[in-house]
Parts: C-alpha cells; structure tokens; sequence
C-alpha cells in the first residue's frame, strides 16, 4: 500500500446569494460552480463541504431571538460556565459554546441554530446532487467549534453522508515497525478545517468542494456512520464537566449529574483518592470500600466522583462502607 499522501484541492466558489428559508442548496451550489470560470465540474469522490449556518437558514432554522433565549431549548446540560460564556452539550451531543448558536452572518436581532439533523441534512444535499449530476460525491456539513487547551477555533463536522468519517491505523505499524494502537484520524474533520481554509469567515462562500480523497466516498447507496458517530458517549469523556463544576456536581450529588463522571473507579484507585483527599483509611472487604477517619462530606463527594456510593456512613472516626454505583 502507498504510503504518498494524497494531493489536495480546494474550491469554494464566489456569487452565492443570501439564503433564505425554503432555498435549494443544490442549485445554489451548481450555479456558483457553473459561473466561476475557474471553478471544477463536480466529479465521483469529490467532497462537497456545505456551512451548517446556510443549511440551517435554508431549513428555517433562523429565529428572532438571542442566543441566552435559545440556550435552553438547545442544551443537553451545562458543561462549564464562565461569565457570559456557556459550553454546554447540546441536543446533537455536541459540546460547544453557546450549543452552537450563531449571532454572525445573519441580520440584526436574530440568531441561526443549527440544524435539526445535520447527518439528514448531509443525506438530501447528497441524493440531490446524484439526482441533478449523476456524480457520488460525499457531503459534509461544518461548524466552528473551540478546542479544550487550544486557543482560536476550527471547522469540523457536524453532519456528513456517503463518507468514511475515521479511518482506523489500530494493528498497523510504523516504518520503525512500532504497532498503532489507537490511530484513528477523524478526516471528516479535518476535510472540514481544510474547506474553512477556502471559505474563509466572511467571504460569503459557503460551499467548498475537495478533490483527493475519492477514497473516502462510498458508494451511493451507502450512507456511512454520519458525523454523529465522531461524538464520545455519554460518560466515555474524561472531561464531562469545567473544574469548578466537577467540584459542584460532585458535592451536590445528584443522581441525574453521574454520568458525566464516567464508569465508576476501580477499588484500588478509590482507596488510594481517600487517603489522598481524605486523610482516611479505605479497605478492600469483598468488593466493597470500608473506610475509617474520612469526614462524611468530603467522602461523599468523593465517592459520587468516583461513581461509587456510601451505603453507611456517621460522625468522624466511625466505619462506612461504599460500594460501587451500576446502572
């Protein structure tokens, strides 16, 4: 197998007018690359990138309104909070500031949320260029998203059909002969950065179509995983939660914030974060935690972090016992 990286190209034509509510996206798109006269003919394996933000207006997704009006009917629950900023995870399972509410390119006093079904979304602009073109290509719709200990933002997928969204190195190996363990490059996403490259934030192109990966389309008939399968579960995210709201949840303790926390630890680790925070002394008694000298709250919390429950508890000094939380 050739390991030559492929050669690339990017085009995101010029002229497309404003989108409005009810607009076909397809037309739009093949009149803007009929008219740039150095604009590619679409071929099979070309990939088409479309913004979420025209894709939402074109699907009435605009709303006079703000974006602190619309958070709530858009969020999932609250990540972190920090002022006027809110990162939360949204009705799609994407973590993103403001559930992706976008106040830019749009007219005063409105605001565009993102689309419904971005992946179904990604599905009809794709059948409808077969239908107009006789050409498969893959579709991706894109957003901009912020990174955890990065600054500035990048584009990534937030829908996508017809496409190979990860590829897998797991079991390969190096040129040194060292095994890929968990190898798995998220090309929608980086397909989607290299399309904003083209874009551009305020150029008025929203569609950019990309030529080199023909390997990553599928046939027609197939749909592929969507950008939906990019998205962590539930749980499987070690940063479910800001920092000062690990500490919060974990001392309020409710039910409803453990999953975030993850699957609960395993007794070693527990004991050894008892003695750590605590001061207490935690021991292994038939899968259960008996801990000594730990004060009640303070174990409490730590315990609901650690996805683990106290069954008995009292006063300092006295013995409670934890078990592990299942679901």
């Amino acid at each position: 197998m050739s390991t030559t990286p492929p050669a690339l190209r990017a085009w995101a034509p010029d002229g497309v007018p404003e989108v409005r509510g009810d607009d076909d996206l397809v037309a739009l798109l093949l009149d803007a690359l009929a008219a740039g006269p150095d604009m590619p003919k679409l071929a099979d394996g070309d990939v088409v990138v479309v913004t979420s933000k025209v894709v939402a207006k074109a699907e009435g997704r605009v709303r006079a309104s703000t974006r602190e009006a619309e958070l709530p009917g858009e969020t999932l629950r609250m990540v972190a909070r920090r002022g006027a900023t809110a990162i939360v995870r949204n009705r799609l399972g994407l973590t993103m500031a403001a559930a992706g509410i976008d106040g830019s390119n749009v007219e005063p006093g409105h605001v565009v949320l993102l689309p419904l079904d971005p992946d179904a979304s990604a599905r009809r602009l794709r059948a409808g260029i077969a239908e107009r073109t006789g050409v498969t290509v893959g579709v991706l719709v894109s957003d901009t998203a912020g990174r955890a200990w990065r600054e500035g933002q990048t584009d990534i997928a937030v829908g996508a059909a017809g496409m190979v969204v990860a590829e897998s190195f797991a079991g390969r190996t190096d040129e040194h002969g060292n095994e890929l363990v968990v190898t798995a490059p998220a090309v929608a996403d980086e397909l989607a950065a290299l399309a904003e490259l083209a874009t551009g934030k305020l150029g008025g192109r929203p569609f950019t179509v990309v030529r080199g990966r023909a390997d990553l389309v599928l046939p027609l008939e197939e749909d592929g995983p969507g950008a939906r399968s990019l998205i962590r579960a539930e749980g499987q995210d070690f940063f479910g939660y800001g920092a000062r709201e690990a500490v919060l949840r974990a001392l309020a303790g409710r039910e409803a914030d453990r999953a975030p926390f993850g699957a609960p630890a395993s007794p070693e680790e527990l004991v050894a974060a008892v003695a750590e925070a605590t001061g207490g002394l935690g021991v292994l008694d038939d899968g259960e935690v008996a801990v000594s000298g730990a004060d009640p709250t303070a174990l409490a919390a730590l315990a609901f972090a650690f996805g683990w429950s106290v069954e008995t508890s009292g006063a300092r000094g006295s013995v409670a016992r934890l078990r592990p939380v299942t679901t």
